[in-house]
């Protein structure tokens, strides 16, 4: 990013804080005088300069260094930022959840944001988290992806693809990503970063399998893959479990616990530290997370994957007091920036 760059970027975000409304004419009007260069190089910032988004939010991750423990600890997850206009680019029918029930899904037109960004636990407040996003990518599904003639990439796809550019810009530092069901399948669990580990949800009825046994010499035929078969997560539940006490989502909950480690059919080489609980009052229900952190505690799993909160939290501010979905650009580069 070059100087001049840099200068209209930082008007714009001053603009932003201010601003009624998000976009990049309604931003000159609330900077004012600061404002020194014609109106139509603010525009071109977002469509036409030269400089790099994902660069910005690694920078963004260097600057938060003194929050930032030895582990870093991600949040993952996709939003819908609502659109009008068939004009703009990358806009389609996507899943609104907001507006969909359990027995009703609704969609809604616009874009479709896949957000990674980072959790951390201000000093001024323990005990409370916070994201702050870094890399975006806009999702663009199968009918979208045909008109702008780009390969089709799913969700998870785009996922990895942020992981591997962060893990590879901080080789030597450990990252932990939270994520719910939608990104803790095969597509992201197998193709994970050396230096990344998961943390997310399993279904009830997972298949579950011991370690691989050593191939006896002289054994024909195709080596095994997996162990043999452990007891699914339901049937770990009407075992026999250990009553604990968890403080998650800012109250606590007395629930019953079970955890082993396990082997899940989709990733037979990877351990899993797989836990089961479910609340003795109230409560939602029973539930299954895992965790690649084989070595860590049942209680360590459900408070890593309770911070996941602070990026729906992070999602609901930005559309409602940051304008996350006002901005009106319709170009490719002015999209996507």
């Amino acid at each position: 990013m070059t100087t001049p760059t840099f200068a209209s970027l930082t008007t714009m975000l001053t603009g932003w804080v201010f601003a009624r409304r998000r976009t990049v004419t309604r931003m000159i009007l609330a900077v004012g005088d600061a404002a020194e260069k014609h109106f139509s190089s603010y525009h071109r910032l977002f469509s036409a300069a030269r400089w790099s988004l994902d660069a910005l939010g690694l920078a963004v991750l260097g600057l938060m260094q003194p929050f930032l423990g030895s582990v870093v600890m991600l949040g993952l997850d996709d939003t819908l930022a609502r659109k009008r206009g068939v004009k703009m680019f990358g806009t389609g029918m996507h899943h609104d959840p907001l507006l969909s029930s359990r027995s009703k899904v609704i969609t809604n037109w616009g874009h479709s944001w896949v957000v990674l960004g980072v959790i951390v636990e201000l000093p001024f407040r323990r005990g409370h988290y916070y994201c702050l996003p870094i890399l975006f990518r806009l999702y663009l599904n199968k009918k979208s992806a045909a008109k702008h003639r780009r390969a089709y990439r799913t969700r998870p796809e785009l996922a990895v693809e942020m992981l591997e550019l962060l893990c590879q810009h901080r080789k030597h530092q450990r990252f932990q990503v939270i994520a719910d069901s939608a990104y803790g399948g095969q597509s992201v669990l197998c193709c994970l970063p050396t230096n990344c580990d998961l943390t997310s949800r399993l279904v009830k009825d997972a298949r579950l399998y011991g370690p691989r046994p050593d191939r006896k010499s002289g054994t024909k035929g195709r080596p095994r893959q997996r162990g043999e078969r452990l007891p699914t997560p339901q049937a770990m539940l009407a075992g026999r479990c250990r009553r604990v006490t968890l403080e998650i989502y800012g109250r606590r909950e007395v629930a019953r616990l079970a955890d082993q480690v396990a082997h899940v059919h989709a990733a037979p080489e990877r351990p899993l530290r797989v836990v089961a609980t479910e609340a003795v009052k109230g409560g939602r229900g029973q539930e299954v997370f895992y965790s690649t952190c084989s070595d860590a505690t049942a209680e360590q799993v459900i408070g890593w994957y309770a911070m996941r909160w602070s990026i729906e939290v992070m999602n609901h501010d930005s559309k409602q007091h940051l304008g996350f979905e006002e901005p009106q650009g319709w170009s490719r580069r002015a999209v996507e920036r």
